[in-house]
Formats: C-alpha cells, structure tokens, sequence
C-alpha cells in the first residue's frame, strides 16, 4: 500500500483529473487527491497525494508556484491563452526595454489580479468557464494575489499568422498560490497600450517541490509509483518539533502536549524521525489538527 506524495510531469494536452486518474490506476487506489491543478495546455509539476497522505493536500495547496511562461504581446483571446479564440489584434511593434521592464515592475508584489473569466472560478454556484462558454459576460472581482518574482528571459518580434505584428516574452514567474499567469499576460499586453495572452506555460516549482525530481506518466507506467514519505513532506512543508517518547504517546491518543512557542501548523516527530502529528498551540498546550499515526 503506498501512502505518499507523487510528483508528476504532466504532458500537455491531458487534463490534470486526467492525471490523477492514470496515477488511481498506477498505484491500484482510488485515493488520490492533487495540491492544485494545470490547464490541458500547461506542463510540469503536479503533487498528488496517494492514501493517507491525500490528508496532507491542504498544507500543499497554498504554497507559491514557480513557472516558465511564454507571453504573446499584440493579441487578446477570451481565455487569456493560446487556447481561446483571438478576440482583439491591436498589434505591438518594436518597444524598448524600459518600457517592457516598466510594465512588469507594475505586476510585481502584492496585487490586486482581476482572474481570467475563463477559470473555474464560481459565479453563482456556477464555473465562471461554463458561463463564458453559454455566452454570458462574466466579471470577476479582483482579488489580492503576489507576485514575488517576474523576470523576461528572452523578448522576439515576430509575425503572427494573421499578420499581426507581435512580441513573445519568454519569463519566469514565481507567485503565491492563486495567480494566474495568462492574467499576467493579459495585463502585461494592457500596460503596454496593447493586448497579450499565454502561449506556453510549464509549473517547475510548487513550494520545496521540483519538477526535475518528478516522474513522466511513461515513468510511472514502466518503473511504478515512486512516493515521498509522508515524514519527509512534512520536514519540507512545515516547521517542525521533536517530541519525547511520552509526547508521542500522548498526541497518538489524540491528547494535549506542551505548546511549541511557534505560531501555525507545526508538525510533531517522533524520537525516531517519523511524523506523529500536525499540531497547533492553544494557549498554553498543543492540540493536533492532524493525527498522522493513530494508536
């Protein structure tokens, strides 16, 4: 029986269910839950959780995200990517790279991020995709997202298919949990008296976890699943505290401990290294929100 945390690359072109449901099949459980989904088009690092570790999902759905993104300046789609129809060509001719710099600078930090109406965002118990999707305009309140790094590797003019004259940006942005890249793209091309979306984008990073430590679906069909302990995702997720052979005891039981000063989720180890608990402090004991190692 696995219990762990599987790093996939996911291809493009598959959904992420469509991910999880081949990982289901890999690793003969139906228990698999994932840390936050890719578009179809998008590739890189999906974390899935098999069996008990699908409990740990929650401490892994906010972590900030690093990606690879190409951004398309001179087109708008209604999805902000290359997978909706161009909607607006106004074009974008040669800029300089002040002005390009400028505009990312405006979309670096703490923002407020209108998200892409085509997500699946709710809207009345709705997706906000399906509701684009039956004609309805749909408008999102923006909401506050980060973005801690954003960075143009490379910038190409170029010629679209229609004619259009337009730029491609190749960047890397590292964000909180919750920010849409093709918004980015779609607000890069807005502060440049223009249009843009998302042509490419790949996730490499989702908190401590790597895309190079991930494994393709062709991996997992050949070699199997391959899971990271629960212990060692909790070393690097959480803050952690070492607990006395009583402690254990008393936390496998579901009982109060001695508060760790720290604030948040601190996960508990037990002397010899595996991970007992998610604990909290309350006033002056710790309660576990999360017993990983029942009696």
């Amino acid at each position: 029986m696995i219990d762990g945390i599987v790093l996939v690359d996911k291809p493009d072109g598959l959904t992420s269910h469509d991910v999880v449901a081949r990982v289901r099949r890999f690793a003969g459980t139906k228990k698999v839950g994932h840390a936050g989904t890719l578009d179809p088009m998008a590739t890189g690092l999906l974390v899935l959780g098999v069996n008990r570790a699908t409990r740990l999902l929650t401490y892994l759905v906010g972590a900030d995200k690093t990606y690879l993104a190409t951004i398309r300046l001179g087109q708008a789609t209604v999805s902000d990517d290359a997978e909706g129809e161009i909607t607006a060509t106004p074009g974008l001719p040669e800029t300089d790279d002040e002005a390009v710099r400028s505009a990312v600078a405006g979309l670096t930090g703490a923002i407020e991020q209108v998200p892409s109406a085509v997500s699946a965002i709710k809207v009345d118990g709705k997706r906000s995709y399906a509701r684009v999707r039956a004609g309805e305009d749909v408008d999102l309140p923006a909401r506050p997202v980060t973005v801690h790094a954003f960075e143009v590797l490379a910038r190409r003019p170029g010629v679209a298919a229609d004619g259009t004259l337009v730029q491609d940006l190749d960047v890397e942005v590292r964000c909180s949990s919750g920010t849409y890249v093709r918004a980015l793209a779609r607000d890069l091309g807005a502060a440049l008296d223009s249009a843009g979306h998302l042509t490419a984008l790949r996730r490499t990073q989702v908190g401590d976890f790597d895309v190079a430590q991930a494994q393709t679906l062709t991996d997992l069909a050949d070699d199997g699943v391959r899971a990271l302990g629960m212990s060692e995702v909790a070393r690097r997720t959480l803050p952690g505290r070492d607990l006395t052979d009583a402690e254990t005891t008393e936390l496998r039981y579901g009982r109060r401990v001695p508060p760790s000063g720290r604030d948040g989720v601190v996960a508990a180890f037990a002397p010899d290294g595996h991970v007992v608990a998610l604990v909290t402090d309350r006033g002056e004991v710790a309660r576990a929100v999360l017993v990983l190692d029942p009696a």
